[in-house]
């Protein structure tokens, strides 16, 4: 996702300084669902600057801390936050991950060691799913439907990653994650494919 619309539309909501972003990402969890780059944030700041789309409205000085500089939205940067999220709502999306590289190689590793990634796997994917689950409770009756709906496919996602990850997972305890399986049509029905 761009930063840019990210930053944008964070300021549609009001001025901000970039720290406030970083925390206002950080606290919806948006890490889950927007790839943000350590650094990009500032860098994107200065971007949108230069091109007219935020502006400095104030800068806070603390002696114990460096300057605040608080930013808004333009009227030009109100525009660009629209194209930007037409852009992005209407990118056709790539099913790319990077575990389908590794899937595609299981005859060539160690099935033991397969097997305990894929455990970690579902230990992980259990993990962020309690913590997404915990914001969809927090949130559903403050954030709009648009904010939920995200929050909601990301745990519909999870569960389904879970259950596909548990396939995965007792296929290879059982040794059978590299071999042809006789009966891989019971397996598309089992997953309703």
């Amino acid at each position: 996702m761009s930063v840019k619309l990210v930053i944008l539309g964070l300021l549609m909501e009001g001025n901000k300084h970039p720290y406030e972003i970083q925390q206002v990402i950080n606290e919806r969890q948006m890490k889950h669902y927007i790839k943000l780059a350590s650094g990009s944030l500032y860098y994107a700041f200065e971007t949108l600057g230069k091109d007219g789309f935020v502006k400095v409205v104030d800068v806070v000085s603390d002696t114990k801390r460096p300057d605040k500089t608080i930013y808004a939205i333009t009227e030009a940067g109100e525009a660009e936050f629209e194209k930007l999220f037409f852009e992005q709502l209407l990118k056709k999306e790539h099913m790319y991950r990077p575990v389908y590289a590794s899937l595609s190689f299981t005859s060539y590793i160690d099935q033991d060691k397969l097997e305990r990634a894929l455990k970690g796997k579902i230990e992980e994917t259990e993990t962020t799913l309690k913590k997404m689950k915990r914001l969809y409770a927090e949130k559903k009756k403050t954030a709009p439907l648009g904010n939920l709906s995200i929050i909601m496919r990301v745990i519909l996602h999870l569960k389904a990653e879970l259950g596909w990850f548990q396939f995965l997972h007792e296929a290879a305890d059982a040794g059978k994650i590299s071999k042809i399986d006789e009966d891989a049509e019971a397996l598309l029905e089992e997953f309703e494919i």
